[in-house]
């Protein structure tokens, strides 16, 4: 399965962008692409990690979900990510937020 065949929940409502390539070339969606991965598992057998910026959002997603894995997995069902006990950056929060409550409405 390529990634472009995977239809994006989060950047698609709130960017425009429908496939990875969009989404790396648009800043407000590169920005976004740790949410898309925290919330959409099916992203997850079709990333390229060797990709530097998808690399960082992976790392980024996996963080989060380590951080806050009991309230995710009460608005989404997901595989789990990787253990990345690193710090989040809280200026990231509300957006996280956000983003939880747009997939909470889309369940």
């Amino acid at each position: 399965m390529k990634v472009e065949s995977v239809p994006f929940k989060l950047l698609a409502a709130y960017t425009g962008v429908k496939t990875l390539d969009e989404a790396l070339a648009d800043p407000q969606a590169r920005r976004l692409l740790w949410l898309e991965i925290l919330l959409n598992d099916r992203l997850d057998p079709v990333l390229d990690l060797n990709a530097p910026d998808v690399q960082q959002a992976y790392r980024k997603a996996c963080r989060w979900y380590t951080s806050y894995r009991s309230l995710i997995e009460t608005v989404v069902k997901r595989a789990p990510l990787s253990a990345d006990s690193s710090p989040v950056d809280q200026r990231d929060y509300r957006t996280f937020v956000e983003a939880l409550r747009f997939a909470a409405d889309q369940h």
